[in-house]
């Protein structure tokens, strides 16, 4: 019996047709619900991060004049009962001149009320176009900063939204570099095997036996000094992708080991196929799962790198915007002490690692077949 007859045979006993093995695994990922809300939340962050002119209450480079001014909620329980909109209150800063620290005193008495589409600092969208208009803010004079302000007076809240541009990009560009690298040399070692494969491993180990952060430390400091952000930003991409790609090479090999002498592939060979076609068209789509899964893992790798070299201060730096930079205030025990909401943007960096996580988890047991089944 061909085949065909075979499979049409299949789908006649059952009535219905089958079922893609893509469309098995998103049934399986269904059913791993904490996998689905980590995906819900990233999908937000990264919108998040495109819309940032949108959805920050000011330029990240605004200076409100209350250095310091801790985190302001707006509330609908004033002095006057229940209100509608929410208020925030104004504040008045004073200087401690026994300890020399700032005070803030919360003035009920001047009340702004929490509107949407406010007009705000004049944002330009990615060069295209300029726009004042801002998701929500209240008028000139209110303290509404839902993280508090740096020293410069900045809304922390601002800068940890647009500081989500280079946090969340630098992890997706950086893993597709390492993925390309990684299935290249990962697919030319397990499907050649031989010398290529010799010295590919023995290049992997060589990366794989320095310490992760001082091999970091150590590429990093070596970037020019003159360099613009630009040039750092795509410095330290390619850094981190030169040093992630050795684990995905490794999974790549050993699939491609398992796989070169079964059937389909013999069959491809004979059938006068060239190596790059059975490589491409045969082998990568057989276990393409995996490679989502591990990639997804991988991203969260390169977020915390990134926040490594940028709080160490050899990494990106300001003008620069991404949460590694905002945590570099909180190396400062003493300003620590003073304004423990600079440790937000640390906050943000848990919260994208889990998400990831949990998601690269769903995805590696939706493409498993042997994984056991989990009921929604």
């Amino acid at each position: 019996m061909t085949i065909e007859k075979a499979a049409s045979t299949s789908t006649a006993s059952t009535g219905q047709p089958e079922e893609s093995p893509l469309r098995l695994m998103w049934y399986k990922f269904r059913a791993h619900r904490l996998a689905v809300w980590s995906l819900w939340i990233i999908v937000g962050l990264y919108l998040m991060a495109i819309f940032a002119n949108f959805l920050a209450p000011f330029d990240p480079e605004t200076r409100t004049g209350l250095p310091y001014s801790p985190p302001s909620w707006p509330t609908v329980m004033a002095d006057d009962g229940f209100n509608w909109p929410p208020v925030v209150y104004g504040v008045t800063s004073t200087l401690d001149m026994k300890t020399f620290k700032r005070v803030y005193t919360v003035d009920t008495t001047r009340q702004y009320p929490v509107k949407l589409f406010v007009a705000g600092d004049q944002q330009s969208w990615f060069g295209l176009f300029a726009s004042d208009r801002h998701l929500i803010g209240v008028e000139s004079g209110g303290a509404f900063f839902l993280m508090g302000t740096d020293a410069l007076g900045r809304d922390v809240f601002s800068r940890v939204i647009y500081g989500s541009r280079i946090s969340l990009s630098i992890g997706l560009v950086g893993v597709s570099i390492s993925l390309v690298l990684g299935v290249i040399l990962g697919g030319i070692s397990g499907y050649f095997g031989g010398a290529i494969d010799l010295v590919v491993q023995r290049l992997i180990e060589i990366i794989q036996c320095f310490p992760s952060i001082p091999l970091w430390m150590a590429l990093a400091a070596a970037l020019p000094h003159d360099w613009t952000t630009v040039q750092v930003y795509f410095g330290i991409t390619v850094i981190l992708s030169l040093v992630g790609w050795t684990d995905l090479a490794r999974v790549v090999r050993g699939r491609f080991l398992s796989l070169r002498e079964e059937d389909f592939v013999m069959a491809a060979r004979l059938a006068g196929a060239s190596e790059a076609r059975i490589i491409g068209k045969h082998l990568l789509p057989s276990f393409a799962s995996h490679i989502i899964a591990s990639v997804t893992l991988s991203i969260p790798s390169m977020i915390l790198a990134e926040t490594s070299l940028s709080f160490l201060g050899i990494g990106l730096t300001p003008p620069a915007l991404s949460w590694g930079v905002l945590l570099q205030t909180a190396q400062n025990v003493n300003t620590l002490a003073i304004s423990p909401w600079l440790l937000l943007p640390g906050g943000m960096v848990i919260i994208t690692v889990l998400a990831f996580n949990f998601l690269g988890d769903g995805l590696r047991d939706a493409a498993d077949p042997f994984a056991k089944e989990r009921l929604s």
